[in-house]
């Protein structure tokens, strides 16, 4: 019967372990002038890191945003349904605009391009100044001559060039500068960021980007409401002057017979008719006045409330690399990958020489 095996023949001891730990750091200690020639270098490189790297500025805007009372509506509806009043086709908005969709709003090509096709300053749009100090006109020249593109001009009339690079900056921008999030789940406050290495532009851009977003979110949001609204007040307006006019009108057909005879009843047909008239079209008049009403009310429970809390101001929050942690963070970086090196090239000639 063979005899069973517990252990590996190539086991190592303590003393082994020990001695195996000597062996690498006396040669360590061997290779210090490398080791010092590379931490040096890597104070140098991180010396140049930090003087050369430009600092990125941060644009921050948070504000509050609290969706519109959908529940006041209705139980104003149920109150209303006891009157005769229906309120379906004065209802709220559908939830396609509520929840975190406006954070999506801030992601949209459509929102980036229009911000960057905003003026920057009377000379120049937000897109001219990123192309300038992000030298997109460089990096790009291969693939577009920006010499003969104009962005000022109607965006209908953009060539296909032109509206490829507009979707390329706003795609840079989303990836690598803008940052929306609510800094607490449980809270209603929404916080956009521009990083930029260009100053003026992280907080122009960012001013502009917020104000387009969120015009853009409570138009969207109250369009249903408001276009019922403005129906309801042009038949209002449109009914109340049929009721002037037939006010005038029943006016008119009385004063024609002033002292009627009570036994001549034709005499006086015409004034009853301009009285029914009038009767009528003041009893429309008082209905779409009284939803009218209603409507304003829905529309202002709807309407989303957009409060700006912080907003960007110069100078700008800013994340630089120091000189003092540059140096050390390149003298680290660049001693780690020497000591990484020495170590593989060592484990590589025992290898040679074992074999």
């Amino acid at each position: 019967m063979t005899e069973n095996k517990h252990f590996s023949s190539n086991q190592f001891t303590l003393r082994e372990v020990i001695q195996n730990l000597q062996d690498w750091l006396k040669f360590f200690i061997s290779k210090w002038k490398t080791l010092v020639l590379a931490g040096i270098i890597g104070i140098g490189l991180g010396a140049l890191g930090s003087i050369f790297k430009k600092p990125v500025f941060h644009a921050e805007t948070s504000f509050v945003l609290e969706e519109g009372d959908g529940a006041s509506i209705g139980q104003m509806s149920g109150l209303a349904s006891l009157v005769g009043v229906n309120l379906g086709s004065l209802g709220g908005t559908s939830g396609l605009f509520q929840g975190d969709n406006i954070m999506e709003l801030y992601r949209s090509d459509r929102m980036l391009g229009e911000t960057l096709l905003s003026p920057f300053s009377e000379e120049k749009l937000l897109i001219d100044r990123f192309v300038e100090f992000e030298e997109l006109d460089q990096k790009w020249a291969s693939k577009v001559d920006f010499t003969n593109l104009d962005f000022s001009i109607a965006r209908e009339n953009f060539s296909v060039t032109q509206d490829s690079v507009v979707k390329e900056v706003a795609k840079l921008i989303r990836e690598r500068q803008l940052s929306v999030a609510k800094p607490d789940r449980k809270l209603s406050i929404i916080q956009v960021s521009i990083s930029s290495k260009d100053e003026p532009f992280a907080k122009v851009f960012n001013e502009t980007l917020v104000n387009k977003v969120n015009t853009f979110y409570f138009e969207t949001k109250t369009k249903k409401t408001g276009e019922n609204l403005q129906i309801l007040q042009s038949q209002a307006d449109s009914v109340r002057a049929i009721l002037d006019e037939n006010i005038g009108a029943y006016a008119t057909a009385q004063d024609r017979v002033p002292n009627a005879n009570p036994l001549l009843s034709t005499a006086t047909i015409e004034s009853r008719k301009r009285q029914i008239d009038v009767q009528a079209t003041g009893a429309v008049y008082q209905e779409i006045v009284k939803n009218l009403e209603i409507a304003k009310v829905n529309h202002r429970n709807n309407s989303p409330l957009i409060q700006i809390i912080d907003s960007p101001r110069f100078p700008l929050k800013r994340t630089e690399i120091r000189l003092v942690k540059g140096m050390v963070l390149g003298a680290i970086l660049t001693g780690l990958l020497v000591l990484f090196t020495l170590y593989f090239r060592r484990l590589y000639q025992k290898h040679v020489q074992e074999s």
